[in-house]
């Protein structure tokens, strides 16, 4: 257990289970109404990718420039929802 935190392979598992996480989404929002298109979930969905690579990056001790890219790229994607659903409404 200690050797998939270590080697950051914890990460690679969330971000796999988050893909999947994803296509079920699509396909329950599409059965159900509630969604057009994957855009309407996809920022949601890339800032938590995002948080999980900066912390695949902590684990394995990347370079700080790249993990404070990952957090950028979270804080942009959680924007991006904000603004999506601030203008839905």
């Amino acid at each position: 257990m200690a050797d998939l935190f270590a080697t950051g392979r914890v990460a690679d598992l969330i971000l796999a289970l988050m893909m999947l996480e994803a296509a079920a989404l699509v396909v329950w929002l599409r059965a159900t109404g509630r969604v057009r298109t994957i855009a309407d979930i996809a920022p949601n969905l890339a800032a938590g990718a995002c948080l999980v690579l900066a912390l695949r990056g902590a684990l394995t001790a990347a370079p700080w420039p790249m993990i404070a890219a990952a957090l950028t790229g979270a804080l942009v994607s959680h924007l991006v929802d904000i603004y999506r659903r601030l203008r839905v409404r």
